[in-house]
């Protein structure tokens, strides 16, 4: 039996949470006697986020404005840092876990999780750093990686793994990543494929938070094709669905969704953004997805959707389509083979792949 802490600061949407949660249920499949513990920001408990496995610790949330700029909905930034660090101290203390994985931010959003990740470190755990398959542009990630919040990495943490491929992008080559990392493939659930018997488009935006173009092209783009069907997928951040647009009985509204996979499963087409985790899942469930990548306030959506674009694996529209470019490509074919996904070097286990790669490594550790 291991005890691992994960930790997500999870400043919009659900993408920093869900990897972790999925590499918890690995972690437990496992071996049922491990201990998981989950520490995170998120304001709403997603249905993944309930299992009664799985140990909860909340820290105040920080949300990411359009500006990239981090607030508190009842307090102040610097109150929310020093509660959060607090909170993920305590916890490090009480549970004594013999490794942590942090997600993107090696001490979080504003350096709260230095206490904890310290006192961590000489109780003799093993500290890992998760980082996504694409972060952002390689100079802004450059720029970061040289600043005050990567400083200490090399020296606290003892490895990095990549929920991705390096054929995707080489973290060591474009951002000058300071530790060689692991590959881990794609974190994303399993699935059971289900074709519908009429052509269904199912129209997601993440978190749903910015997400209004997303739907208004994807719902604009049914109207020229009338022998689809239509399922807009509203995240929990999502507050203004245009249901102007929903006009007949062809077109459903699924609310506060917390993931696509059971709509994606049963879908011929997806429309939707190219966050990681909605991304991952299209493909899963063998769709080859019109994406439609948010430019703002980095670029990694952008970068993702024009390189499995590249790769084959996927379409990309801008935001400001004519809703015609969009129904052209609902005439192509839209589903994908398995082969074609290995032949891009792209594995799909990668949650699996993170469980067996943080057990392996704690059975030099644990006797």
């Amino acid at each position: 039996m291991v005890n691992v802490l994960f930790y997500s600061h999870d400043g919009y949407g659900l993408g920093h949470v869900r990897r972790n949660s999925l590499i918890a249920d690995a972690l437990l499949d496992a071996d049922p006697t491990n201990q998981v513990t989950i520490v995170t920001g998120l304001a709403k408990r997603p249905r993944w986020l309930t299992d009664k496995r799985i140990s909860v610790v909340t820290v105040p949330p920080l949300l990411k404005d359009g500006d990239g700029a981090y607030r508190n909905p009842g307090m102040t930034f610097e109150q929310a840092i020093r509660d959060r660090a607090m909170t993920f101290r305590a916890a490090v203390e009480r549970i004594c876990p013999d490794v942590i994985v942090i997600d993107r931010h090696p001490f979080g959003t504003g350096g709260e999780l230095l206490l904890g990740l310290t006192l961590a470190k000489a109780q003799g755990a093993r500290l890992i750093l998760g980082l996504r398959d694409v972060i952002d542009e390689p100079a802004a990630v450059r720029a970061e990686l040289a600043g005050e919040g990567w400083r200490d990495v090399p020296r606290i943490f003892d490895e990095i793994l990549v929920y991705g491929e390096r054929s995707l992008c080489d973290h060591e080559a474009e951002y000058g990543l300071p530790m060689r990392p692991t590959y881990c493939g794609w974190v994303c659930p399993p699935v059971a494929r289900a074709r519908p018997t009429r052509a269904r488009l199912v129209i997601s935006a993440g978190g749903g938070g910015d997400g209004d173009a997303v739907y208004q092209l994807g719902l604009q783009a049914l109207r020229l094709r009338p022998e689809w069907e239509g399922c807009v997928v509203a995240g929990p951040y999502a507050a203004n669905v245009p249901t102007d647009l929903v006009h007949d009985r062809r077109i459903s509204i699924v609310r506060n969704a917390t993931d696509c996979v059971g709509e994606l499963s049963r879908a011929s087409a997806s429309l939707q953004m190219a966050g990681y985790n909605s991304t991952a899942e299209a493909i899963a469930c063998g769709l080859r997805p019109i994406l439609v990548p948010r430019r703002s306030p980095r670029r990694e959506q952008a970068i993702r959707a024009l390189r499995l674009s590249a790769l084959g694996l996927a379409d990309t529209a801008d935001e400001h389509a004519h809703p015609s470019e969009v129904a052209w490509l609902l005439d192509r074919p839209r589903l994908l083979d398995p082969a074609a996904v290995t032949a891009a070097g792209v594995r799909l286990d990668g949650a699996t792949r993170a469980a067996a790669h943080i057990q392996a490594r704690l059975r030099v550790l644990v006797p």
